[in-house]
């Protein structure tokens, strides 16, 4: 039985990135309820090649490679950054050149960080409408975190930290609904398996 997969992108192009790290404490949430593979697609890994191309037909193999990890997943965690109001261009080239199809239908748990409060609201007005465009299903909880919400790269606000779970919650449910095992059941069979050999 193959297992379903969750793939990450992570908008900010700097590392270290508070945004990488909010999305990695939700994949591990999600990891934590359900048995998924997983994969980060990194723009701080890709943003300088995938500058230099405005069509896909064009790509390195490499970027072609993560374009069709973020079309083959099942479930797409999608995280961003807040610069001027927004999310970075360079993000917004990677879902350019997405096919617009590739998408449909997919459940899609959005992310975002930013400096403070006032920018909480990108995930309404800036994320949501970009899926809304590939008719994908986005999840109702979304997940701001603010720099102060964000203590050496890890959550520190018990606020967030409960808006991670309940969000996780919701991503597990949907995995579920497309065939993914509970993490305890797959432990259990692995374990099963372990001693049966």
């Amino acid at each position: 039985m193959s297992r379903l997969k969750v793939v990450v992108v992570n908008g900010s192009p700097t590392r270290p990135s508070r945004t990488r790290a909010l999305a990695e404490s939700v994949l591990a949430e999600i990891q934590r309820e359900v048995a998924v593979d997983s994969d980060i697609v990194d723009l701080a890994d890709i943003g300088t090649a995938l500058g230099a191309h405005l069509f896909r037909n064009a790509l390195p193999a490499s970027l072609e490679e993560a374009l069709r990890s973020i079309e083959g997943a099942d479930l797409l965690l999608v995280a961003s950054p807040v610069y001027k109001g927004s999310y970075p261009g360079l993000f917004k080239h990677v879902f350019d050149l997405v096919a617009p199809e590739a998408l449909t239908g997919k459940p899609v748990l959005l992310v975002a960080t930013g400096g403070g409060d006032k920018h909480a609201l990108v995930i309404e007005h800036q994320l949501r409408p970009l899926f809304g465009f590939f008719r994908a299903q986005t999840l109702p909880t979304g997940v701001y975190g603010a720099e102060a919400d964000l203590k050496d790269y890890t959550v520190s606000s018990e606020a967030l930290a409960s808006r991670v779970v309940d969000a996780a919650l919701e991503a597990a449910r949907a995995l579920r609904q497309l065939g993914a095992e509970s993490a305890s059941a797959a432990t259990a069979r692995s374990a099963r398996t372990s001693v049966a050999a």
